[in-house]
């Protein structure tokens, strides 16, 4: 039976938002989870030899670019048994996937290893049957390059000076080796283009932000998420102009150590509580408005769908069911300081997404 996440007032679990600061070990020898809560940046030491079950580890760096009117996800994701380097373009407009390239393999176990840590400088070059990739990260920086068959990707990004992140650490009830980390970066005005044969699609930073989504698990089988993320530039009563974002996940594991769910304000995290949407979406409500609103009242968004990108990869024991909905957001949120931000037709995400993997 696959999970369905039902939401955290019905569990009535209150997260005490346990944050790291200094270098901390993620497991021990054994493969037992050792930290348990979020940092503003990576200060997990994660060795990947450690991991007690090794066919439950997976590892992947996901990059997803919008403008709000086209989308890209290049990605790599090892999860032991195999794994594939992919990149896709969707018009989200017209509702239509423009082009799909992937490049699987098996046995991934101990072959095409990625980095430990993703927000810090780093470099995965490598060719995976016909398709070569190069993501590569400096302390200014990211490009990403991808090439296969009629499909080349070429973006590049801004890290600017100080830019945090909220890295997470969640563990399972009943399973002491097994956890979720993840490292969600936005706030990065993205420009590059896609071409397909002949045809090209330009981003500029003027529009167009990319979101890293950098994970390094260790899961039950059956597991479901929400997702929500969005970069947008905003201007002060002063003209000025800022880049703000947010990062809201919940519904993995036991979030009574932290909840992944951020703010960012000028590359600045101001961590909020949990958040929830007020109308479960399953089965037929993904296209009608969503309302998140957080425990500590500090995120108070509203989304209006106007496409749910949905995919259902469904092979044997296997099953990933997504619904990544995009639309425009518009409400309030607060600063740690108290200052509160009005939101107006932000262009952001949020999936549900259900997994047997």
């Amino acid at each position: 039976m696959e999970k369905t996440y039902t939401g955290w007032r019905e569990s009535a679990q209150k997260s005490k938002q346990t944050e790291y600061t200094e270098p901390t070990r993620l497991l021990a020898a054994n493969g037992t989870l050792l930290a348990k809560g979020y940092a503003k940046h990576n200060v997990f030491d994660y060795d990947r030899n450690c991991v007690k079950k090794q066919n439950r580890r997976k590892e992947w760096d996901f990059y997803q670019i919008s403008n709000g009117r086209y989308m890209v996800q290049i990605s790599f994701a090892n999860i032991s048994l195999g794994g594939y380097v992919s990149a896709v373009l969707v018009d989200l407009i017209k509702g239509k996937t423009i082009a799909s390239k992937m490049s699987p393999f098996l046995g991934g176990k101990d072959k095409y290893v990625l980095p430990p840590k993703g927000d810090m400088p780093n470099n995965v070059n490598m060719t995976i049957g016909k398709a070569s990739f190069d993501f590569n990260t400096t302390e200014t920086g990211r490009t990403l390059y991808f090439k296969f068959q009629d499909v080349e990707c070429n973006f590049s990004m801004d890290i600017m000076p100080g830019l945090e992140n909220i890295t997470t650490v969640l563990p399972f009830d009943n399973f002491p080796d097994r956890y979720f980390m993840t490292t969600k970066q936005n706030s990065m005005p993205c420009e590059g283009q896609f071409r397909i044969a002949a045809d090209i699609y330009d981003f500029t930073k003027d529009d167009t932000f990319c979101i890293l989504d950098w994970g390094r698990v260790c899961t039950p089988y059956s597991l479901v998420w929400y997702w929500g993320n969005g970069s947008t530039y905003i201007t002060d009563e002063n003209g000025e102009k800022h880049i703000f974002g947010f990062e809201i996940t919940w519904g993995i594991g036991n979030e009574s150590n932290a909840t992944e769910t951020c703010l960012f304000y000028d590359g600045k995290a101001h961590k909020i509580g949990a958040v929830d949407v007020d109308v479960f979406p399953k089965p037929d409500k993904f296209m009608q408005p969503w309302r998140f609103v957080s425990e500590d009242g500090r995120f108070n968004l509203t989304m209006t769908p106007f496409y749910d990108h949905h995919s259902d990869l469904n092979v044997l024991a296997m099953r990933m069911n997504s619904h990544q909905v995009h639309g425009k957001w518009n409400g309030t949120v607060t600063l740690d300081d108290g200052t509160v931000l009005e939101i107006k037709d932000m262009y952001a995400f949020c999936e549900y997404v259900e997994n047997r993997w």
